[in-house]
């Protein structure tokens, strides 16, 4: 028997051969996928850092605001300036 196969093991190996190139290209395929994704999601979480960073320096501003608005003269003063309330017989004039 010098090394020949038969025709059985000849079709038994090419579909053995078949089946690991197919499980290799879908790990293949599924490993660049994941790496996509890797790549998004990182993209995502620093974009999503900045925001968060944003939100909490206008956190940050708004509570000095509050705090600065539980002081009754400053409160009037800011809604004299900002929403043009005026005390009684004081007029207002709007400069653009």
């Amino acid at each position: 028997m010098g090394g020949r196969l038969s025709a059985k093991e000849r079709r038994r190996i090419i579909l053995t051969s078949i089946f690991c190139f197919f499980i290799i290209g879908l790990s293949i395929i599924s490993s660049v996928n994941n790496v996509l994704q890797i790549g998004e999601k990182k993209k995502e979480k620093k974009e999503l850092t900045k925001q968060l960073e944003s939100l909490k320096e206008e956190e940050v501003t708004l509570s000095d605001d509050v705090e600065k608005l539980k002081n009754p003269e400053y409160a009037a003063r800011y809604a004299r300036e900002k929403y043009l309330y005026s005390k009684n017989g004081e007029k207002i004039l709007k400069i653009n």
